[in-house]
């Protein structure tokens, strides 16, 4: 019994782990952002040979090749999709389902859907040899779409579409609308002149899906004076039918970004304890006065020497501190620096560089104190760990490192 539940345990421990490793990038996770990188690389490489392979000298010379990153590219894909599927159950969504049911609901899913797809041309190759090899290369050239899972930029796209899909769905029937009807009217007008291009409704209708395009192939043109008195009112049209989209479709764009960006913000503000006990409408008034810091592996924060102007607080990642006397010490999520060269108005006495990528919280000098004045409670909390910092250093002699997080 207890071996089973062990078991039971350690495979859970592990589908979870799965589950991190797929879905989520933590700054701190290595392994996972190897792992996005090297999906990311694959689905370069493949898409990359798919196109060269439709190159037949290219086909005769590197076959070998070719063949070698097709089997590496399935093996990798396979296995990527079996254990998406087999982590389904720790998916936020599905996690109140029974482990059968969460699979299905998450193979039913557009990301999912697109894994499977990437890999079904080579075992529909195997099962059905005399299919159009054309449809397989169409469906290995849909592997570029696996790009969307590790782009916030094309799924936050795809969300202000979904979002605007009904305003877009009423401009294609205006669009429809004005094809019909520009269609018509320079069928009218150009019947007898042209028969062969605008003698029935469906031949115009061809003109002027092309000009409402603002594409204007040139093999349908009128002559007739009225004709290009239409044909120029259908081409200003054209201009409007395609600003339409895509104003809505930028302001959506805009505002999924901005809700993301307030999103990720209260989160990490979430995350640092000392705005623990703060309610939502004070979490969103001090958002006015953090603004977001992202600092890349190894790139200096602050510097020992410069004027402390702000203060930091480590949403998510680690800083080190680098110490005159070659001490180095760590700092990790929800714990700050910078406050006491901001609060004593005094140069930095460390520098302090990111070891892996970190999200900051960065408060001004001005905006620090205005907060002081107003928030007490936090105010004791930044002075207590300020003066037990300050009272660290006084006891350690003069040649000795400073204190850790001095800043």
């Amino acid at each position: 019994m207890n071996t089973a539940l062990h078991t039971y345990r350690y495979a859970a421990r592990l589908r979870h782990r799965v589950y991190a490793l797929f879905e989520t990038a933590e700054p701190t996770d290595r392994l996972s952002r190897y792992v996005h990188r090297f999906l990311i690389a694959l689905v370069l490489v493949s898409v990359t040979a798919t196109i060269l392979e439709s190159v037949p000298e290219l086909e005769a010379a590197h076959k070998a090749v070719f063949n070698g990153i097709e089997r590496l590219t399935i093996a990798v894909f396979s296995v990527e999709y079996a254990l998406r599927l087999w982590a389904a159950v720790d998916y936020p969504p599905y996690r109140r389902m029974g482990a059968w049911r969460a699979r299905l609901a998450f193979a039913r899913t557009g990301p999912a859907i697109i894994d499977l797809l990437t890999i079904l041309p080579f075992y529909l190759a195997l099962v059905a040899p005399d299919i159009d090899l054309r449809v397989f290369v169409l469906l290995r050239l849909i592997r570029f779409l696996k790009l969307a899972r590790y782009s916030p930029g094309i799924r936050s796209l795809y969300e202000a579409v979904y979002d605007e899909r009904r305003a877009l769905a009423a401009c294609l029937v205006i669009l429809f609308g004005l094809v019909i009807g520009t269609a018509s009217v320079m069928h009218m007008a150009e019947r007898a002149a042209q028969p062969e291009k605008f003698g029935t409704i469906p031949d115009a209708m061809w003109w002027a899906i092309v000009t409402l395009a603002t594409v204007g192939y040139g093999d349908a043109v009128p002559v007739t004076p009225l004709g290009k008195v239409i044909a120029s009112l259908t081409a200003l049209m054209g201009l409007v039918m395609i600003a339409l989209p895509v104003g809505i479709i930028a302001t959506a764009f805009a505002e999924v970004i901005h809700r993301r960006e307030f999103v990720v913000t209260w989160g990490m503000i979430a995350r640092v304890p000392l705005f623990a006990a703060l309610s939502a409408e004070e979490v969103a008034e001090i958002m006015r006065l953090l603004r977001s810091q992202a600092a890349e592996r190894g790139s200096i924060i602050v510097r020992r020497g410069d004027v402390g102007h702000s203060m930091y607080f480590i949403a998510s990642g680690q800083v080190e501190i680098e110490l005159p006397e070659g001490e180095r010490h760590v700092l990790g999520d929800g714990q700050f620096f910078g406050e006491i060269a901001v609060l004593k108005n005094a140069r930095r006495t460390a520098t302090v560089r990111a070891t892996v990528r970190t999200q900051l919280l960065v408060l001004d000098a001005a905006d620090l104190r205005a907060l002081m004045q107003k928030r007490p409670d936090i105010a004791e909390n930044i002075h207590r760990v300020a003066r037990e910092r300050a009272a660290k250093r006084e006891t350690v002699p003069s040649d000795a490192p400073l204190d850790a997080r001095d800043d």
